[in-house]
Order: C-alpha cells, then sequence, then structure tokens
C-alpha cells in the first residue's frame, strides 16, 4: 500500500509562487509515475504534470507549460510541483497522484492507483 499526503497549498496574489509537496511512504517505488492534477469547483480533474520516479523524465499540461515544475527527491521519496507566475485559473485543490506502472495514458486520471487528499490552492487577482 501507498500512502500520498500533500502540503504546501494557501492563498497567494496573482503572480506569486507556491511549492506544493507529495510525501510518499509505504512499498518503494521504483517504477512508478507520479503526477499532479487538479481539480476546480464545478469541474473536471485534470492532469498537470507527472514525473517518471526512476528516470526522473517529465510531462506537462499546455496550460501550465513554462510557470510550473515538477521534480522528486529519491531519497525523501517526495515529489514538489513548483508553481510560479500563478494565475486565478490555477485556483484549484491539488492532487497528488501515483501510479505503479508507466503509461503512455498518464494524463488520464484513471490510470493512477493512490491519490492523496488534495491541498487547497487560491489565488487572488
Amino acid at each position: 500500500q501507498v500512502q500520498l499526503v500533500e502540503s504546501g497549498g494557501g492563498l497567494v496574489q496573482a503572480g506569486g509562487s507556491l511549492r506544493l509537496s507529495c510525501a510518499a511512504s509505504g512499498r518503494t517505488f521504483g517504477g512508478y509515475t507520479m503526477a499532479w492534477f487538479r481539480q476546480a469547483p464545478g469541474k473536471e480533474r485534470e492532469f498537470v504534470a507527472a514525473i517518471t520516479w526512476s528516470d526522473g523524465n517529465t510531462y506537462y499540461a499546455d496550460s501550465i507549460k513554462g510557470r510550473f515544475t515538477i521534480s522528486r527527491d529519491y531519497a525523501k521519496k517526495t515529489v514538489y510541483l513548483q508553481m510560479n507566475s500563478l494565475k486565478p485559473e490555477d485556483t484549484a485543490v491539488y492532487y497528488c497522484a501515483a501510479d505503479r506502472v508507466f503509461s503512455f495514458r498518464l494524463r488520464n486520471l484513471n490510470e493512477y492507483d493512490y491519490w492523496g487528499q488534495g491541498t487547497q490552492v487560491t489565488v487572488s487577482s
């Protein structure tokens, strides 16, 4: 079993920055893909970014490319999402997710086996 705990959300003004963390515990993660999704009120959960645990390959949604960076600390079993130049439309609950195997469908939330509880990010204009 894998547990994921997000932290780092909060309220920030437009143009500001936040760094989200996802601490993973449980079994080893050698072949895992880790991802961030977000869900705004009244909208479907959407893909934000993903990273492969073993070699650190990264994947991004077009809407955040160039502003957000996903990274991982292998020793700490922690995945980060650095969010810069935040916009009001980035307001959402951000979720960390883990997929036990790599898939080219990594932008599909149904691929993921484990989820965190989410952390709220609110960007004021």
